[in-house]
């Protein structure tokens, strides 16, 4: 059998390109995944599939897939995204206000703390994962 490299570089108008690799993930790093997207207040499928290295619509499936799994019906917004986040200004003469507005930034905290160790999970199962792999 000829190597098609080879006829690649005596012929480049025959040159084929390669064929695309379809990338198999585990039901782990798939449920960390989801998990990153619903954690994540204000976040789109885009913004966490570039966080992740997937594509948009494969973590857009992951996350229907799950939800239809759990029974949950996702409130539909443009273009499938979550809406994006409104920061309110904590500065009101009312204490009661203040206090909820407080309040909120606490939850949106604590939401993003979450994110961050959900992300560093996967980036210690990833490094594991390609540690395991080198045949140095």
């Amino acid at each position: 059998m000829v190597d098609t490299l080879i006829l690649d570089l005596l012929d480049p108008e025959k040159a084929r390109p390669p064929p695309m690799a379809m990338k198999d993930y585990s039901d782990e790093f798939k449920a960390d995944a989801v998990a990153l997207y619903e954690s994540t207040p204000g976040a789109t499928y885009k913004s966490i599939a570039a966080d992740l290295g997937i594509n948009r619509a494969t973590l857009r499936e992951w996350v229907l897939r799950d939800r239809e799994r759990r029974g949950v019906t996702a409130t539909p917004t443009t273009a499938g995204e979550k809406p994006a986040r409104v920061e309110a200004a904590v500065s009101s003469a009312d204490p009661d206000e203040r206090i909820r507005q407080l309040e909120a930034r606490v939850a949106e905290l604590e939401a993003s703390e979450r994110k961050l160790a959900t992300e560093r999970d996967i980036l210690r199962k990833a490094a594991k994962y390609f540690a395991g792999e080198t045949n140095w």
